[in-house]
């Protein structure tokens, strides 16, 4: 096996997270950035994340602040440095699985709320329905499961 580049795999690296979590309903550059800490690790500037990634300071600013509130990075400060500085937490993984069972949760709100409308005589319905309930318990109970796992691994 040949032994790629790896600032081709790098860049590939960081542009799949992107896509990935612009599928997850992320904005590509939150994607981008956590891509960037977690194949580069250590602590980078704001101003070093806009000229790695080449995006502007409104989107690495609103890209971090995403990233912050759901503890993936981390601000830290450097002596004597007026600039932010970000880094990744130890270990993201329990708490992306926490949103991603946060997001679950309110998708099920939704379908219990049909659920409960749905006239008792309607037995298709109740069954169907009920099975998605299930779906959605089952995905819960994984993602938190998963979570804790991962937790325990740090």
């Amino acid at each position: 096996m040949t032994v790629r580049n790896q600032t081709e795999v790098r860049e590939e690296f960081i542009e799949r997270i992107g896509l990935i979590s612009q599928n997850d309903g992320l904005p590509r550059i939150a994607g981008r950035v956590l891509g960037m800490f977690m194949f580069d690790g250590g602590v980078r500037s704001f101003g070093e994340i806009t000229e790695k990634l080449q995006v502007s300071k409104a989107s690495v600013s609103s890209a971090t602040r995403i990233l912050e509130d759901r503890s993936l990075i981390k601000r830290v400060g450097r002596p004597g440095q007026r600039q932010d500085y970000f880094q990744l937490v130890d270990n993201p993984f329990p708490e992306m699985l926490e949103n991603i069972a946060a997001g679950l949760k309110k998708s099920k709100a939704e379908v219990d709320e049909s659920f409960a409308q749905i006239d008792p005589e309607n037995e298709g319905a109740i069954a169907r329905v009920g099975h998605y309930v299930k779906f959605y318990e089952t995905l819960i109970a994984m993602a938190e499961t998963a979570a804790a796992s991962l937790a325990q691994q740090k």
